[in-house]
């Protein structure tokens, strides 16, 4: 009897959360890929992942914004070129792809990856005026 509740209580037992990913697995899971993110079934945003932590992010609107990751803390941090601050997210890798949760907001935006694709995103060329 002992024997047969042993497997039952390990099935009752909740699982482990998921460990938040270390620079070198976030690395290795972008380096070359481009992820769509969405948001509360909402597309959110794209990002290109290059060669030597550099990205390219878009809001999905053509406007696209270079910049670096780098980690701190345990946490991935994002530069861009027109915003010096860093954004500093936890990443988790799930059965569904990559899960963000963004740090230092009362709201804790949380992103999950919703399209893995190898084409290049669609930037815009400079806004030039006459």
């Amino acid at each position: 009897m002992l024997r047969a509740l042993i497997p039952a209580l390990f099935l009752a037992l909740p699982l482990p959360a998921a460990a938040q990913m270390s620079a070198e697995a976030f690395d290795a899971y972008t380096r070359g890929k481009t992820l769509f993110y969405g948001m509360d079934g909402e597309a959110y945003g794209v990002e290109r992942y290059l060669p030597g932590r550099r990205v390219i992010w878009s809001f999905l609107d053509g406007d696209c914004r270079e910049g670096h990751w780098y980690e701190q803390a345990g946490r991935i941090c994002f530069v861009y070129e027109d915003h010096p601050e860093p954004q500093c997210w936890t990443f988790t890798e799930t059965p569904g792809g990559l899960t963000a949760r963004f740090q230092g907001d009362p709201a804790e935006i949380e992103l999950y990856e919703a399209e893995e694709t190898g084409r290049e995103m669609i930037c815009l060329g400079p806004e030039v005026g006459v």
